[in-house]
């Protein structure tokens, strides 16, 4: 993609509006625009950041054997006055009546929608186990919409919902989508946390926040900080074994947030491993058994011949608030650092004094080697000052930046930058691209 045909509408000043390091730097990354309190128009750059997280999401949720499906946003109200939460739901539902007067809603979650479709089709439990899941925009009416995507009304969200036949083989579920959310956040690069959570308006006795820690956290997280320690996960998750031992290692050590936690269970961590940090949930997974499938009498027949409700878990991910989540745990005083995983862009090109034409064929060449070389490529190829094209770069957060200028050119070589670490290096064109394919 080049810059002079690239809608990137970057913005030199921080807007007034905005009080948190994500609100800000994706405002003047243009990113995002503001419709209206907590609703965004998501621009080029940030939907290709939004989309790349939902493919990393998506990849890891088939791994984990869950079915991809798509619901509709607007539900009607029989179906949550069928469970019992119509009223219980509160404020944050908005609530609609459509031309012949029947009540609707903009669905804040989907637990009654997919126990309706379920109940439709699925009978026996050698249909079972079953993971349906989706990824689809919400609406929550918050009384306070704040902190742009990371408190938004509107937002992106995958949720899956896992149906299984007895208590045991739902805890199994759980499990397995316990250790899917800790590879999918490894893949986004982030270190998440799981703690045992309230389990609010969803429902059930189970409950775990995945928590990654930035300093900006809306929330206080208390922790052993050997949690912090624990490698990276790459869980094998093809398999129907009991991942108990793995969430036991994950939760051995406290961690809990400030709203809720057991002073006396913290009091107990020795005082060697105590941290406390700020957090930001990304992630909630539930078990909540019968408390749909009763309800909405979605009920198969076990293997006794016995009609049994189905025993029910749900997975939520904020996708959308994932994008505000990685920029807090990722960024400096010069914008965002993005993991390469979600990069909306892989490497970019920068040419200094681009009026040039021997700089212009230069750049030209590298643009099309580096695409043919696989790369997703943003050539800056605007006639403005070397400063103007890398403070706009490292803005956006490109990983890896390469400057072609007429001093480099004459001993043919180009400066090759790392954003993460703010180094550089000489190296001719070939060797650039190598160093990068190695890197990837």
């Amino acid at each position: 993609m080049k810059l002079s045909t690239y809608f990137l509408p970057v913005l030199k000043e921080t807007p007034s509006e905005a009080t948190i390091v994500s609100h800000q730097l994706m405002l003047r990354a243009g990113m995002i625009r503001q419709n209206g309190a907590g609703i965004y128009t998501w621009l080029p750059l940030g939907l290709k950041v939004l989309r790349k997280i939902e493919a990393i999401v998506r990849e890891e949720m088939d791994r984990a054997g869950a079915v991809e499906m798509l619901m509709p946003t607007i539900q009607p109200a029989e179906l949550w006055q069928e469970s019992g939460r119509y009223d219980d739901y509160g404020k944050e539902m908005l609530r609609i009546v459509d031309r012949h007067e029947r009540d609707m809603l903009y669905g804040p979650t989907n637990e009654e929608m997919i126990t309706d479709a379920f109940r439709a089709y699925v009978r026996s439990y050698k249909q079972l186990p079953l993971n349906l899941y989706h990824i689809q925009w919400k609406f929550r009416d918050e009384i306070r919409p704040r902190f742009g995507v990371m408190r938004g009304r509107e937002f992106l969200m995958k949720d899956a919902y896992s149906f299984d036949v007895d208590a045991e083989s739902a805890r199994r579920s759980y499990q397995k989508m316990f250790c899917a959310y800790l590879n999918t956040f490894d893949r986004l690069g982030l270190t998440a946390i799981p703690m045992k959570a309230d389990t609010g308006p969803i429902g059930g006795d189970l409950s775990h926040e995945f928590i990654i820690l930035a300093d900006t956290g809306e929330s206080e997280v208390f922790c052993d900080k050997r949690l912090l320690d624990l490698p990276a996960p790459g869980l094998d998750l093809d398999f129907d074994g009991d991942l108990e031992p793995e969430i036991s290692k994950r939760t051995q050590y406290y961690a809990a947030t400030e709203e809720m936690h057991d002073e006396a269970e913290f009091a107990a961590v020795d005082e060697d491993n105590r941290v406390s940090a700020r957090g930001i949930e990304v992630g909630h997974i539930f078990y909540f058994g019968e408390k749909y499938s009763k309800a909405m009498k979605a009920e198969i027949m076990n293997a006794e011949g016995k009609s049994v409700p189905v025993q029910m878990g749900s997975y939520g991910i904020g996708v959308s608030r994932l994008v505000g989540g990685i920029i807090e745990a990722c960024h400096d005083d010069k914008g965002i650092v993005w993991p390469k995983s979600v990069a909306p862009f892989d490497v970019a090109i920068a040419t200094i004094k681009a009026r040039d034409e021997a700089i212009q064929n230069a750049g030209s060449e590298a643009y099309e080697k580096l695409q043919s070389a696989g790369f997703d490529v943003l050539y800056d190829d605007r006639d403005a000052s070397p400063g103007v094209k890398f403070s706009t770069l490292e803005l956006i957060g490109v990983p890896h930046v390469i400057a072609i200028g007429p001093k480099g050119l004459e001993r043919g070589v180009v400066e090759l930058k790392y954003r993460a670490t703010g180094e550089s290096e000489e190296l001719s064109l070939d060797d650039a691209i190598a160093k990068l394919t190695g890197a990837s």
